[in-house]
């Protein structure tokens, strides 16, 4: 790789009718900072070979399955740099291991794995190897939730009492996953998604509130629900959280809240003032302090903190959102990427982005939310990743 030169990318998964793969390109692409040359789009070579042609590839590196990828691509002298992991959940470990023993770096899509031991496999070998890791817990690349975070560290709420976090949606309210509903099919199939509403969204929410406030789990409470009659995986969930400290937590996820879209929303609450976000309103960050008038601090302006401003792309009213944020972190990540290979130090944002271990949390996470609802009872959430 020359110096100016973009990293090249290759995908596994995202082919015809896949939602999170098209995702993934715009957002690799929105900086220029990579490209993609290859892919493993399917398990149907056919199919990956269709996408490779609708995405304007060379033909031989369309491949029909990501060990022919891994191996193939180490052969060329412009071979990929990176890979993007964006199939189901029960293929993120396969995958990710595969192309770590290859020596590339990796950018995987959420929750790491379907087991703990699968995700501290990955972290001895991102570990061993020194490659990059990056998973796309896409809502820390919001401007605004950088801000919440600073404020945060800064103390400008004070030490942290309360954390409330809720991500309600409605789209699987109905057993539309027996209609042939590609997206509801495998994230309610237990062997391919592993926890329901719990991986797919409570992770989500757990992660944001640990990015925002750095507070680590010590106990939880969990009412792990199935609404919707015959379906064999978790579609509502409502816990307690205890953190280590003192502070104590609710995190609510359900994807049978009819009416609800992706309410993703957070309460932060300190001893001197409190902070809340709202994922379908990104551009606003309210801040309360309690002796005065409530705060409305709006992204791209100048008074907010150098890792917000780095994180926004357009002037203060011209919003930036879903596809922008879901951009940070390709950009953070390609950018430590290109570092390390050209032996260079990146600079003091780009190391932002969900790390391997971050993965590891998620995954004990939904582990022991499950467990504390089978239990139906308080667990031990502590939990401390390899290194």
């Amino acid at each position: 790789m020359a110096l100016g030169e973009r990293l090249r990318y290759g995908m596994v998964g995202g082919g015809p009718g896949a939602f999170i793969g098209a995702v993934h390109r715009m957002a690799a692409a929105l900086d220029s900072t990579m490209d993609l040359v290859a892919g493993a789009f399917s398990s149907n070579p056919a199919k990956s070979r269709l996408q490779g042609e609708a995405l304007g590839l060379d033909p031989d590196r369309a491949y029909g399955s990501f060990k022919e990828m891994a191996m193939w691509e180490k052969e060329r002298d412009d071979g990929m740099d990176v890979v993007s992991i964006v199939t189901p959940n029960h293929m993120h470990f396969p995958v990710a291991k595969e192309f770590l023993e290859a020596g590339y770096h990796v950018i995987c899509d959420k929750p790491m794995t379907n087991t703990l031991e699968d995700a501290e496999t990955l972290c001895r070998m991102v570990s061993n190897t020194g490659v990059v890791f990056a998973l796309t817990h896409n809502y820390t690349g919001y401007p605004m939730v950088k801000e919440a975070r600073h404020l945060v560290a800064s103390g400008r709420i004070g030490e942290v009492r309360k954390v409330i976090v809720e991500y309600p949606q409605g789209w699987l309210a109905k057993p539309i996953e027996r209609k042939g509903h590609k997206q509801a099919g495998w994230r309610t199939d237990p062997k391919r998604a592993g926890a329901g509403a719990l991986g797919d969204i409570g992770s989500h929410a757990d992660n944001l509130a640990r990015y925002i406030t750095g507070l680590e789990l010590e106990a939880l409470c969990a009412d792990v629900t199935t609404f919707v009659p015959g379906r064999p995986i978790d579609d509502d969930v409502s816990m307690l959280l205890r953190y280590k400290g003192g502070a104590r937590g609710v995190l609510h996820a359900s994807q049978v809240s009819i009416g609800e879209e992706n309410n993703l929303n957070i309460r932060v609450h300190g001893s001197e003032g409190s902070l809340q976000w709202f994922q379908e309103h990104p551009n606003w960050l309210y801040l309360r302090t309690g002796n005065g008038p409530e705060q409305v601090l709006k992204r791209g302006n100048d008074y907010l903190s150098p890792a917000t401003q780095h994180a926004s792309r357009l002037p203060s009213g011209h919003p930036e959102a879903f596809l922008e944020a879901f951009a940070n972190i390709y950009r953070n990540a390609s950018v430590t990427i290109s570092a390390l290979i050209m032996g260079q130090e990146p600079g003091p944002f780009d190391t932002d982005f969900p790390t391997v271990q971050d993965g590891a949390r998620g995954v004990h996470f939904i582990l022991t939310a499950l467990e504390s609802g089978r239990r139906q009872g308080w667990v031990d959430a502590a939990y401390t990743p390899p290194a």
